[in-house]
């Protein structure tokens, strides 16, 4: 049997990378999808190191064209794709009264909408073959909300939402759709933070340490494979305890 093939966007670094890496160990066919197609490639030769078969493609979520570019290039080279990982992802932080509306329209577009368009570019394939996985990257912060990421906490709301809907539409096309909800992780994104705003976040996990981005990935990894076959709709936390 031909390996599964795993679609990751944002797979540059982070959740991204740690999770094309995890699914390649895991037999995967990987494609790493992000605007910086260099950092893609250095990613790639790590999958091909640990035996995996890996491509590049370069991916602007915001930009029809650009996901119908590569999503066309994924599928003439690999012929399927079985696993959408929705993981690009911006922040743009500061309190709602002050938020521009650029950084309101940007982190909707990357983090909601662009999502959609990956998944509108896989639908149609997953519904032919019957199967498929899709595993969107949501956050806490859609959770629980977040002081000065009203834009953010929106955004990753409405992915949980929308992975709700999509699970109703897809059961009965043998595809099945979920949400990771990660807490507080350790990446260039949560480097930003002022440590004061850091230790207040973790004095308020129970297991009493940042998560890794291998912590979300075993998740998505799970979500991805045949013993989640009856699991859909469903958001599951990584978070430390942080919101339960």
């Amino acid at each position: 049997m031909l390996n599964r093939v795993a679609f990751v966007t944002g797979a540059s670094r982070g959740i991204g990378r740690a999770t094309a890496l995890s699914l390649c160990r895991a037999g995967f066919d990987i494609v790493m999808a992000s605007p910086v197609i260099e950092s893609n490639q250095e990613v790639a030769e790590e999958i091909r190191a640990c035996s995996g078969q890996a491509m590049t493609v370069n991916l602007d979520v915001t930009s029809p064209d650009s996901v119908k570019e590569a999503f066309g290039k994924a599928l003439k080279d690999k012929g399927r794709i079985d696993v959408l990982v929705n993981n690009a992802g911006v922040t743009r932080d500061g309190l709602a009264v002050r938020m521009k509306q650029a950084d309101w329209d940007l982190v909707m577009n990357i983090n909601l909408a662009g999502a959609f368009r990956c998944i509108q570019a896989v639908l149609p394939g997953m519904m032919r073959a019957r199967w498929g996985r899709i595993v969107n990257i949501a956050s806490v912060v859609g959770q629980a909300g977040a002081a000065g990421q009203a834009n953010y906490a929106a955004s990753k709301a409405g992915l949980i939402g929308l992975t709700k809907a999509l699970a109703q539409e897809m059961a009965s096309r043998g595809i099945t759709v979920n949400a990771v909800a990660p807490g507080y992780i350790e990446t260039d994104m949560t480097k930003a933070l002022p440590d004061e705003a850091k230790r207040k976040i973790l004095a308020s996990v129970p297991l009493a340490r940042a998560g890794t981005p291998d912590d979300v990935a075993a998740a998505v990894k799970f979500l991805a494979g045949e013993d989640a076959a009856y699991i859909t709709g469903h958001v599951l936390a990584v978070n430390g305890g942080l919101y339960m």
